[in-house]
């Protein structure tokens, strides 16, 4: 896929992107999936990003979204302050490669309100910190900024990558950062996620 815009080009190999680590095979990730909660999906009330607060310092002066940029990014060159001055970005979720951080968001694959509405209302704020800034399980992603915001907080029923090739790994990441996480989903979600796994 070409992508105009400042900063992009499409000459690198997909190889360029990194992968978030902790992506289940198939078979963990069906097993995962039967293991999850079906349940009528919760309230936005009360609802604020400020209740999910990202991005935290990670290592000397890198924050989380500057480690998931040196992670996913190649030839990554940051400044004293940490901040990304050149490297690649290849979004697996379009096709594109980025030369400019700033055309790159770094997306929680499970979108902080539909973690909201699945059940981390009721976390302490300490734990939905530590969700938003999970460097453990496949949930930060460096991906297109448009393509991160146009699927917003939706889940796999009503939006999934526009690469059709991903939706595999994608659905893969999905499930196993709610099942880490021991957050519940929706029956349009599961049916959703369970087509994309059998695409794989």
């Amino acid at each position: 896929m070409v992508v105009a815009g400042a900063g992009v080009t499409v000459a690198w190999p997909a190889s360029a992107g990194a992968t978030p680590p902790g992506i289940p095979s198939k078979a963990t990730a069906q097993s995962q999936l039967d293991a999850l909660t079906v349940a009528a999906e919760g309230s936005m009330s009360g609802y604020s990003r400020s209740l999910f607060p990202h991005w935290i310092t990670i290592s000397g002066s890198c924050d989380t979204r500057e480690t998931v940029l040196k992670r996913d990014g190649t030839s990554v060159v940051t400044n004293s302050s940490c901040s990304a001055t050149s490297g690649r970005w290849y979004s697996p979720y379009d096709g594109a490669t980025w030369t400019a951080a700033s055309d790159v968001d770094i997306d929680h694959v499970v979108p902080l309100a539909e973690a909201w509405r699945s059940g981390a209302s009721s976390w302490t704020t300490s734990k939905r910190q530590s969700f938003a800034n999970d460097l453990t399980h496949p949930q930060l992603i460096a991906v297109t900024d448009n393509v991160n915001q146009a699927k917003g907080d939706q889940d796999p029923s009503t939006w999934q990558p526009p690469l059709a090739s991903y939706r595999c790994t994608y659905a893969k990441m999905w499930i196993t950062v709610k099942y880490a996480w021991g957050l519940k989903l929706q029956s349009s979600e599961k049916s959703a996620l369970q087509g994309m796994l059998n695409s794989c």
